[in-house]
Protein backbone atom coordinates (compact mmCIF):
# COMPACT_ATOMS: atom_id res chain seq x y z
CA UNK A 1 0.00 0.00 0.00
CA UNK A 2 1.16 3.52 -0.74
CA UNK A 3 0.86 5.99 2.13
CA UNK A 4 0.81 9.77 2.14
CA UNK A 5 3.72 9.81 4.61
CA UNK A 6 6.41 7.40 5.72
CA UNK A 7 6.37 8.95 9.20
CA UNK A 8 3.79 11.13 10.90
CA UNK A 9 4.85 12.73 14.17
CA UNK A 10 2.22 13.98 16.62
CA UNK A 11 3.84 16.64 18.79
CA UNK A 12 6.60 19.10 17.87
CA UNK A 13 8.55 19.19 21.09
CA UNK A 14 12.28 18.56 21.23
CA UNK A 15 11.97 14.79 20.74
CA UNK A 16 9.38 14.94 17.99
CA UNK A 17 11.23 17.62 16.06
CA UNK A 18 14.51 15.72 16.26
CA UNK A 19 12.88 12.50 15.03
CA UNK A 20 11.07 14.32 12.22
CA UNK A 21 14.00 16.29 10.86
CA UNK A 22 16.51 13.43 11.09
CA UNK A 23 14.05 11.06 9.40
CA UNK A 24 13.54 13.62 6.62
CA UNK A 25 17.31 13.97 6.28
CA UNK A 26 17.47 10.19 5.83
CA UNK A 27 15.05 10.38 2.91
CA UNK A 28 11.70 9.67 4.56
CA UNK A 29 8.58 11.61 3.66
CA UNK A 30 7.68 13.18 6.99
CA UNK A 31 4.87 15.26 8.44
CA UNK A 32 4.58 16.65 11.95
CA UNK A 33 1.55 18.13 13.71
CA UNK A 34 1.57 20.61 16.60
CA UNK A 35 -1.51 22.44 17.84
CA UNK A 36 0.19 24.70 20.42
CA UNK A 37 3.75 25.85 19.86
CA UNK A 38 6.81 24.59 18.04
CA UNK A 39 9.47 23.43 20.48
CA UNK A 40 7.08 21.97 23.03
CA UNK A 41 7.27 22.45 26.77
CA UNK A 42 11.01 23.03 27.03
CA UNK A 43 11.16 25.96 24.64
CA UNK A 44 7.86 27.61 25.53
CA UNK A 45 6.89 26.88 29.14
CA UNK A 46 9.82 24.92 30.53
CA UNK A 47 13.59 24.79 30.52
CA UNK A 48 14.37 27.87 28.42
CA UNK A 49 12.04 30.55 29.87
CA UNK A 50 12.54 29.13 33.33
CA UNK A 51 16.30 29.54 33.17
CA UNK A 52 15.88 33.04 31.76
CA UNK A 53 13.75 33.81 34.82
CA UNK A 54 16.43 32.30 37.06
CA UNK A 55 19.04 34.59 35.50
CA UNK A 56 16.75 37.59 35.92
CA UNK A 57 15.95 36.84 39.55
CA UNK A 58 19.59 36.39 40.54
CA UNK A 59 20.56 39.97 39.71
CA UNK A 60 19.20 41.10 43.09
CA UNK A 61 22.04 39.18 44.76
CA UNK A 62 24.57 40.28 42.15
CA UNK A 63 23.81 43.93 42.86
CA UNK A 64 24.29 43.42 46.60
CA UNK A 65 27.53 41.47 46.17
CA UNK A 66 28.99 44.08 43.82
CA UNK A 67 29.27 46.61 46.66
CA UNK A 68 32.04 44.55 48.23
CA UNK A 69 33.96 44.90 44.98
CA UNK A 70 33.72 48.68 44.92
CA UNK A 71 30.68 49.08 42.72
CA UNK A 72 27.99 51.60 43.68
CA UNK A 73 24.90 50.47 41.85
CA UNK A 74 22.48 52.84 43.55
CA UNK A 75 18.76 52.30 43.78
CA UNK A 76 17.51 49.38 41.69
CA UNK A 77 14.05 48.70 40.40
CA UNK A 78 12.70 45.58 38.74
CA UNK A 79 10.24 45.82 35.85
CA UNK A 80 8.39 42.58 35.28
CA UNK A 81 6.95 43.68 31.93
CA UNK A 82 10.45 44.10 30.47
CA UNK A 83 11.51 40.60 31.48
CA UNK A 84 8.25 39.20 30.15
CA UNK A 85 8.52 41.04 26.83
CA UNK A 86 12.15 40.07 26.25
CA UNK A 87 11.44 36.46 27.22
CA UNK A 88 8.56 36.29 24.77
CA UNK A 89 10.73 37.72 22.00
CA UNK A 90 13.43 35.12 22.63
CA UNK A 91 10.89 32.29 22.63
CA UNK A 92 9.48 33.56 19.32
CA UNK A 93 12.99 33.49 17.88
CA UNK A 94 13.42 29.88 19.01
CA UNK A 95 10.02 28.95 17.54
CA UNK A 96 11.33 30.22 14.21
CA UNK A 97 14.49 28.16 14.54
CA UNK A 98 12.44 25.02 15.15
CA UNK A 99 10.31 25.81 12.10
CA UNK A 100 13.43 26.11 9.96
CA UNK A 101 14.85 22.86 11.37
CA UNK A 102 11.75 21.08 10.11
CA UNK A 103 11.24 22.86 6.82
CA UNK A 104 14.87 22.72 5.66
CA UNK A 105 14.96 18.90 5.21
CA UNK A 106 11.43 18.91 3.77
CA UNK A 107 9.23 17.88 6.71
CA UNK A 108 5.67 19.16 6.35
CA UNK A 109 4.27 21.04 9.34
CA UNK A 110 0.59 20.98 10.32
CA UNK A 111 -0.16 23.57 12.98
CA UNK A 112 -3.40 21.99 14.09
CA UNK A 113 -4.75 19.15 16.21
CA UNK A 114 -3.99 15.63 14.99
CA UNK A 115 -5.30 12.30 16.21
CA UNK A 116 -5.33 8.72 15.09
CA UNK A 117 -8.53 7.27 13.68
CA UNK A 118 -6.87 3.90 13.19
CA UNK A 119 -3.31 2.59 13.10
CA UNK A 120 -2.56 4.06 9.66
CA UNK A 121 -4.88 7.06 9.46
CA UNK A 122 -4.51 10.46 11.12
CA UNK A 123 -7.19 13.10 11.29
CA UNK A 124 -5.34 16.38 10.75
CA UNK A 125 -7.62 19.34 11.28
CA UNK A 126 -10.49 18.86 8.84
CA UNK A 127 -8.94 16.17 6.64
CA UNK A 128 -7.34 12.74 6.89
CA UNK A 129 -3.95 11.44 5.79
CA UNK A 130 -2.58 7.91 5.59
CA UNK A 131 0.71 7.04 7.25
CA UNK A 132 3.07 4.11 7.34
CA UNK A 133 4.56 4.78 10.77
CA UNK A 134 3.40 7.06 13.56
CA UNK A 135 5.44 8.62 16.34
CA UNK A 136 3.58 10.03 19.34
CA UNK A 137 5.65 12.70 21.11
CA UNK A 138 2.96 14.74 22.83
CA UNK A 139 4.87 15.33 26.06
CA UNK A 140 3.32 15.94 29.46
CA UNK A 141 1.04 18.46 31.12
CA UNK A 142 0.94 19.94 34.65
CA UNK A 143 -1.49 18.24 37.03
CA UNK A 144 -3.44 19.78 39.88
CA UNK A 145 -5.17 17.52 42.42
CA UNK A 146 -8.91 17.81 42.91
CA UNK A 147 -9.77 19.96 45.93
CA UNK A 148 -12.16 22.83 46.70
CA UNK A 149 -10.92 25.99 45.03
CA UNK A 150 -8.57 24.38 42.52
CA UNK A 151 -9.95 26.83 39.92
CA UNK A 152 -8.16 29.62 41.81
CA UNK A 153 -4.65 28.21 41.39
CA UNK A 154 -2.09 28.47 38.58
CA UNK A 155 0.38 25.98 37.13
CA UNK A 156 3.90 26.37 35.77
CA UNK A 157 2.37 26.89 32.31
CA UNK A 158 0.62 30.01 33.61
CA UNK A 159 3.58 31.31 35.61
CA UNK A 160 5.43 32.39 32.48
CA UNK A 161 2.65 34.78 31.51
CA UNK A 162 1.47 36.56 34.68
CA UNK A 163 0.27 40.01 33.58
CA UNK A 164 1.48 41.57 36.81
CA UNK A 165 4.00 40.31 39.31
CA UNK A 166 2.36 39.31 42.60
CA UNK A 167 3.72 40.60 45.89
CA UNK A 168 3.01 37.32 47.70
CA UNK A 169 3.18 33.81 46.24
CA UNK A 170 2.46 30.34 47.56
CA UNK A 171 4.23 27.55 45.68
CA UNK A 172 2.80 24.09 46.34
CA UNK A 173 4.92 21.05 45.54
CA UNK A 174 8.18 19.34 46.30
CA UNK A 175 9.66 18.57 42.90
CA UNK A 176 12.29 20.48 41.01
CA UNK A 177 9.78 22.83 39.35
CA UNK A 178 8.40 23.96 42.71
CA UNK A 179 11.86 24.51 44.16
CA UNK A 180 13.01 26.42 41.07
CA UNK A 181 10.03 28.76 41.07
CA UNK A 182 10.37 29.38 44.80
CA UNK A 183 13.92 30.60 44.13
CA UNK A 184 12.82 32.72 41.18
CA UNK A 185 10.09 34.47 43.13
CA UNK A 186 12.27 35.05 46.16
CA UNK A 187 14.99 36.55 43.97
CA UNK A 188 12.47 38.93 42.40
CA UNK A 189 11.60 40.25 45.85
CA UNK A 190 8.32 38.40 46.27
CA UNK A 191 7.20 37.14 49.66
CA UNK A 192 7.45 33.41 48.89
CA UNK A 193 6.05 30.42 50.79
CA UNK A 194 6.83 26.87 49.66
CA UNK A 195 4.41 24.22 50.88
CA UNK A 196 5.19 20.52 50.57
CA UNK A 197 3.16 17.63 51.93
CA UNK A 198 6.21 15.50 52.81
CA UNK A 199 9.06 15.89 55.31
CA UNK A 200 11.66 16.92 52.67
CA UNK A 201 11.39 17.99 49.04
CA UNK A 202 13.25 16.81 45.90
CA UNK A 203 12.45 13.13 46.38
CA UNK A 204 14.75 10.99 44.24
CA UNK A 205 17.78 13.24 44.69
CA UNK A 206 20.63 12.50 47.08
CA UNK A 207 19.59 13.12 50.69
CA UNK A 208 22.62 15.30 51.39
CA UNK A 209 21.71 17.45 48.40
CA UNK A 210 18.08 17.73 49.52
CA UNK A 211 19.04 18.80 53.01
CA UNK A 212 21.62 21.28 51.75
CA UNK A 213 19.15 22.91 49.33
CA UNK A 214 16.56 23.15 52.11
CA UNK A 215 19.01 25.05 54.32
CA UNK A 216 20.05 27.36 51.47
CA UNK A 217 16.46 28.25 50.57
CA UNK A 218 15.67 29.05 54.18
CA UNK A 219 18.84 31.14 54.45
CA UNK A 220 17.73 33.12 51.38
CA UNK A 221 14.38 33.91 52.95
CA UNK A 222 11.95 31.43 51.42
CA UNK A 223 9.29 30.39 53.95
CA UNK A 224 9.65 26.63 53.60
CA UNK A 225 6.89 24.59 55.26
CA UNK A 226 7.05 20.80 55.14
CA UNK A 227 4.30 18.34 56.10
CA UNK A 228 1.81 20.94 54.88
CA UNK A 229 -1.24 19.82 52.92
CA UNK A 230 -3.64 22.26 51.28
CA UNK A 231 -7.27 21.50 52.10
CA UNK A 232 -8.87 24.26 50.03
CA UNK A 233 -8.17 27.59 48.36
CA UNK A 234 -10.58 30.51 48.56
CA UNK A 235 -10.57 34.12 47.40
CA UNK A 236 -11.15 36.91 49.93
CA UNK A 237 -10.50 40.64 50.15
CA UNK A 238 -7.05 39.79 51.53
CA UNK A 239 -6.12 37.66 48.55
CA UNK A 240 -6.06 33.94 47.85
CA UNK A 241 -6.21 31.93 51.06
CA UNK A 242 -4.79 28.42 51.29
CA UNK A 243 -6.36 26.58 54.21
CA UNK A 244 -4.10 23.76 55.39
CA UNK A 245 -5.26 20.53 56.98
CA UNK A 246 -3.78 21.64 60.31
CA UNK A 247 -6.28 24.51 60.33
CA UNK A 248 -3.81 27.29 59.54
CA UNK A 249 -4.14 29.75 56.64
CA UNK A 250 -1.56 31.12 54.25
CA UNK A 251 -2.52 34.21 52.26
CA UNK A 252 -1.01 35.26 48.93
CA UNK A 253 -1.82 36.99 45.66
CA UNK A 254 -1.17 33.86 43.61
CA UNK A 255 -1.05 30.15 44.37
CA UNK A 256 1.21 28.15 42.04
CA UNK A 257 0.75 24.39 41.94
CA UNK A 258 3.80 22.41 40.86
CA UNK A 259 2.67 18.99 41.99
CA UNK A 260 3.72 16.93 39.01
CA UNK A 261 3.25 16.40 35.29
CA UNK A 262 1.18 13.69 33.62
CA UNK A 263 1.80 12.17 30.18
CA UNK A 264 -0.39 14.03 27.68
CA UNK A 265 -1.81 11.07 25.78
CA UNK A 266 -5.56 11.46 26.05
CA UNK A 267 -6.32 13.50 22.94
CA UNK A 268 -4.33 11.86 20.15
CA UNK A 269 -6.68 8.95 19.39
CA UNK A 270 -4.69 6.12 20.94
CA UNK A 271 -7.83 4.12 21.73
CA UNK A 272 -8.94 4.22 18.10
CA UNK A 273 -5.65 2.59 17.12
CA UNK A 274 -5.61 0.16 20.05
CA UNK A 275 -2.48 1.59 21.70
CA UNK A 276 -2.08 0.64 25.35
CA UNK A 277 -1.26 3.05 28.21
CA UNK A 278 -0.63 2.47 31.90
CA UNK A 279 -2.65 3.78 34.88
CA UNK A 280 -0.81 7.12 34.70
CA UNK A 281 -1.61 7.59 30.99
CA UNK A 282 1.96 6.81 29.92
CA UNK A 283 2.17 5.02 26.56
CA UNK A 284 3.62 1.54 26.97
CA UNK A 285 6.62 0.89 24.71
CA UNK A 286 9.40 -1.66 24.42
CA UNK A 287 13.16 -1.04 24.26
CA UNK A 288 12.76 0.28 20.69
CA UNK A 289 9.93 2.68 21.65
CA UNK A 290 7.44 0.50 19.81
CA UNK A 291 3.93 0.22 21.21
CA UNK A 292 1.74 -2.87 21.12
CA UNK A 293 0.63 -1.66 17.66
CA UNK A 294 3.67 -2.46 15.47
CA UNK A 295 3.71 0.70 13.32
CA UNK A 296 3.14 3.15 16.21
CA UNK A 297 6.00 4.45 18.38
CA UNK A 298 6.27 6.89 21.27
CA UNK A 299 9.07 8.84 22.95
CA UNK A 300 9.66 11.57 25.51
CA UNK A 301 7.52 12.59 28.46
CA UNK A 302 4.51 10.72 27.12
CA UNK A 303 6.24 7.39 27.88
CA UNK A 304 7.27 8.70 31.32
CA UNK A 305 10.68 7.06 31.53
CA UNK A 306 12.75 10.14 32.23
CA UNK A 307 11.21 13.56 31.66
CA UNK A 308 14.29 15.38 30.36
CA UNK A 309 14.65 17.22 27.06
CA UNK A 310 18.03 15.68 26.08
CA UNK A 311 16.60 12.21 26.76
CA UNK A 312 13.67 12.85 24.42
CA UNK A 313 16.11 14.10 21.78
CA UNK A 314 18.25 10.96 22.13
CA UNK A 315 15.13 8.81 21.82
CA UNK A 316 14.11 10.75 18.71
CA UNK A 317 17.51 10.03 17.17
CA UNK A 318 16.96 6.33 17.80
CA UNK A 319 13.59 6.42 16.03
CA UNK A 320 15.03 8.13 12.95
CA UNK A 321 18.14 6.00 12.53
CA UNK A 322 16.43 2.72 13.41
CA UNK A 323 13.44 3.21 11.12
CA UNK A 324 15.13 4.90 8.18
CA UNK A 325 18.86 4.40 8.64
CA UNK A 326 19.03 0.65 9.11
CA UNK A 327 20.55 0.92 12.59
CA UNK A 328 19.65 -0.58 15.97
CA UNK A 329 20.29 2.26 18.39
CA UNK A 330 19.14 2.32 22.01
CA UNK A 331 19.41 4.97 24.71
CA UNK A 332 21.28 4.05 27.87
CA UNK A 333 19.41 5.47 30.87
CA UNK A 334 22.35 4.84 33.18
CA UNK A 335 24.34 7.82 34.45
CA UNK A 336 22.23 10.49 32.80
CA UNK A 337 23.32 13.87 34.21
CA UNK A 338 20.74 16.42 35.22
CA UNK A 339 20.52 19.83 36.79
CA UNK A 340 17.95 21.71 38.86
CA UNK A 341 18.08 25.48 38.46
CA UNK A 342 17.15 26.31 41.99
CA UNK A 343 19.37 28.87 43.70
CA UNK A 344 22.05 27.66 44.19
CA UNK A 345 21.86 25.12 41.33
CA UNK A 346 21.94 21.34 41.65
CA UNK A 347 24.02 19.19 39.32
CA UNK A 348 24.05 15.42 39.60
CA UNK A 349 25.11 12.29 37.75
CA UNK A 350 24.93 8.71 38.98
CA UNK A 351 23.03 7.12 41.86
CA UNK A 352 22.24 8.66 45.22
CA UNK A 353 24.24 7.49 48.22
CA UNK A 354 21.33 5.36 49.47
CA UNK A 355 20.89 3.72 46.04
CA UNK A 356 24.65 3.18 45.64
CA UNK A 357 24.82 1.39 48.98
CA UNK A 358 22.56 -1.34 47.61
CA UNK A 359 24.91 -1.90 44.64
CA UNK A 360 28.37 -1.33 46.09
CA UNK A 361 29.20 -3.14 49.33
CA UNK A 362 32.34 -1.07 49.84
CA UNK A 363 31.12 2.44 49.04
CA UNK A 364 33.48 5.33 49.74
CA UNK A 365 31.95 8.79 50.23
CA UNK A 366 33.87 12.03 49.71
CA UNK A 367 32.24 15.38 50.35
CA UNK A 368 33.09 19.02 50.79
CA UNK A 369 31.23 22.19 51.70
CA UNK A 370 32.65 25.69 51.40
CA UNK A 371 31.80 29.30 50.73
CA UNK A 372 32.58 30.25 47.10
CA UNK A 373 35.47 32.68 46.65
CA UNK A 374 33.22 35.23 44.94
CA UNK A 375 31.11 35.57 48.07
CA UNK A 376 33.90 35.79 50.66
CA UNK A 377 34.04 39.59 50.46
CA UNK A 378 30.26 40.01 50.67
CA UNK A 379 27.61 39.31 53.28
CA UNK A 380 26.10 36.51 51.20
CA UNK A 381 26.34 33.33 53.27
CA UNK A 382 25.51 30.95 50.43
CA UNK A 383 27.60 27.80 50.44
CA UNK A 384 28.54 25.15 47.88
CA UNK A 385 28.32 21.40 48.47
CA UNK A 386 30.05 18.58 46.56
CA UNK A 387 29.98 14.81 46.88
CA UNK A 388 31.72 11.93 45.12
CA UNK A 389 30.68 8.29 45.48
CA UNK A 390 33.38 5.71 44.79
CA UNK A 391 33.22 1.93 44.50
CA UNK A 392 35.95 0.98 46.96
CA UNK A 393 36.54 -2.40 45.34
CA UNK A 394 37.37 -0.99 41.89
CA UNK A 395 38.16 2.66 42.76
CA UNK A 396 35.69 3.70 40.05
CA UNK A 397 33.80 6.97 40.62
CA UNK A 398 30.12 6.07 40.33
CA UNK A 399 28.41 9.38 41.12
CA UNK A 400 28.98 13.10 41.57
CA UNK A 401 26.54 15.49 43.23
CA UNK A 402 26.82 19.25 43.61
CA UNK A 403 24.87 22.23 44.90
CA UNK A 404 26.35 25.57 43.92
CA UNK A 405 26.66 28.20 41.18
CA UNK A 406 26.82 26.70 37.67
CA UNK A 407 26.55 23.17 39.07
CA UNK A 408 25.13 21.91 35.80
CA UNK A 409 28.07 23.29 33.82
CA UNK A 410 30.52 21.53 36.15
CA UNK A 411 28.69 18.20 36.38
CA UNK A 412 28.40 17.92 32.58
CA UNK A 413 32.17 17.40 32.33
CA UNK A 414 32.22 14.96 35.21
CA UNK A 415 29.44 12.99 33.53
CA UNK A 416 31.81 12.25 30.65
CA UNK A 417 34.46 10.98 33.08
CA UNK A 418 31.99 8.82 34.99
CA UNK A 419 30.49 7.44 31.76
CA UNK A 420 34.02 6.58 30.65
CA UNK A 421 34.73 4.69 33.90
CA UNK A 422 37.22 7.08 35.52
CA UNK A 423 38.63 6.04 38.88
CA UNK A 424 39.20 8.10 41.98
CA UNK A 425 42.92 7.82 41.20
CA UNK A 426 42.20 9.44 37.81
CA UNK A 427 40.40 12.29 39.57
CA UNK A 428 43.25 12.68 42.07
CA UNK A 429 45.84 12.72 39.28
CA UNK A 430 44.01 15.49 37.43
CA UNK A 431 45.43 18.95 38.04
CA UNK A 432 42.79 21.36 39.25
CA UNK A 433 42.03 24.75 37.69
CA UNK A 434 42.72 27.27 40.43
CA UNK A 435 40.91 29.12 41.81
CA UNK A 436 37.62 27.49 40.83
CA UNK A 437 34.91 25.59 42.63
CA UNK A 438 35.29 22.74 40.13
CA UNK A 439 38.82 21.97 41.31
CA UNK A 440 37.36 20.67 44.56
CA UNK A 441 36.25 17.54 42.73
CA UNK A 442 39.89 16.62 42.01
CA UNK A 443 41.28 17.60 45.42
CA UNK A 444 39.01 15.60 47.74
CA UNK A 445 41.45 13.25 49.45
CA UNK A 446 39.86 12.35 52.79
CA UNK A 447 36.83 10.09 52.90
CA UNK A 448 33.80 11.29 54.84
CA UNK A 449 32.58 7.73 55.40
Amino acid sequence: MTYDYDLFVIGAGSGGVRAARMSANLGAKVAIAEERYLGGTCVNVGCIPKKLFVYGSHFSEDFEESAAYGWHVGDTEFEWSTLLENKNREISRLNGIYRNLLESPGAEIFETHAELTDAHTVQVGDHQVTVDKVLVATGSWPTVPDFPGREHVQTSNDAFFFETLPERVIVVGGGYIAVEFAGIYQGLGIDTTLLYRGPLFLRGFDDSVREFVRDQLIEKGVNVRFNSVVEKVSVTNEGKVARLTDGSDVVADEVLYATGRRPFSSSCGLKHAGVLTDENAAILVDANYQTNVPNIYAIGDVIDRMQLTPVAIAEGMCIAYNLFGGESRQVSYENIPTSVFCQPNIGTVGPTEVAAQTTYANLHVYESSFRPLKLTMSDNQERTYMKLLVDGDTDRVVAAHMVGPEAGEIIQGLAVAIKAGATKADFDATIGIHPTAAEEFVTMRERSR
